[in-house]
């Protein structure tokens, strides 16, 4: 089953207490394109100015991503500078040049619009709304979204939570959207919204799993060394939503295993800059480290 991603392409500059990189490849539809990729063929919608260097994104051609609904526009790349200190989930954003992202409308290409997968990545929800109209009959829609658009565009979100599946976003943006601080009620209360199930990014705490009937936690892998976190939260949503279509499975155990793979494809995301660590994955690599999450997780329940 194929997946399209809607979202951003951007050249990114970052700065970590362990190195720099400047004009690396980023944004969510590449991060979560590399990572999708490596279980099922990815169809990419985005935006890039004549700037953008093509050439970095050959790797991800070879490995089943599709760039038919690339658009490459006159003007600038969007282009997105930051700096971590050694808390790595907290940084100071230096400067974000929209450039042709500003005036993005996702097109989407005919041979895109029977994709059963559809992962929206954080752009506002009117575009995300957008997206969805084109779309035939969908089999999972997952959606990202952050506080910018929940505190000035809550009506439009709104609208179009409704018509999706999977809300994946952080601890602090569910109690701004539900507007109550208790994060199990807070939960609820945005189910009432559309989302069926939440999956909740707690960075450094792992990632809850949030349903009607059931709630499941996959902590981060332990890392000794992260260099660049720059990225992750689209690496989880793409391991997340590659390995759903891989198996074409929507049960609940089946998300549980889903949320553990974008949880692996996340670690090994952050292991260098940009996606460098991301380009050269085996099936081994990706296989061990979800058998060591299992490993860490599993426990004799008898006492």
């Amino acid at each position: 089953m194929s997946i399209l991603v809607v979202g951003s392409a951007a050249l990114d500059t970052v700065e970590t207490p362990f190195g720099s990189v400047e004009d690396a490849l980023g944004g969510s539809a590449i991060y979560f394109s590399a990572a999708a990729s490596y279980f099922a063929p990815v169809n990419l919608v985005a935006v890039v100015g004549d700037d953008f260097p093509r050439e970095q994104i050959e790797f991800l051609k070879k490995k089943n991503v599709d760039f038919s609904g690339l658009e490459v526009a006159n003007g600038k790349t969007f282009r997105w500078g930051g700096k971590y200190g050694f808390d790595l989930n907290e940084r100071d954003t230096l400067f974000t040049h929209l450039n042709v992202f500003e005036k993005f409308e996702p097109k989407i290409p005919d041979s895109y619009k029977n994709s059963e997968y559809i992962f929206l990545a954080n752009i506002g929800p009117d575009l995300q709304m957008d997206v969805l109209k084109q779309i035939q009959a969908p089999k999972l829609v997952a959606l990202d979204t952050m506080n910018y658009w929940i505190g000035g565009n809550l009506p439009a979100l709104r609208e179009t939570l409704k018509r999706v599946d999977v809300l994946i976003i952080n601890d602090s943006e569910v109690r701004q959207l539900a507007n109550e601080a208790n994060l199990v009620k807070a939960s609820k209360i945005v189910q009432e919204m559309g989302p069926k199930t939440l999956i909740i990014k707690k960075g450094e705490h792992g990632a809850l799993l949030i349903t009607r009937n059931s709630f499941f936690w996959a902590p981060a892998y332990p890392l000794e060394i992260i260099y660049d976190p720059t990225g992750a939260g689209d690496t989880f949503a793409g391991g997340f939503m590659g390995y759903m279509a891989k198996s074409d499975d929507i049960s609940i155990d089946n998300l549980k295993r889903a949320v553990v793979f974008g949880s692996a494809m996340a670690s090994f995301c952050v292991e260098k800059f940009s996606l460098e660590r991301l380009k050269n994955l085996s099936d081994e690599e990706i296989r061990t480290r979800f058998k060591e999450f299992w490993q860490m997780t599993n426990f004799d329940p008898n006492v």
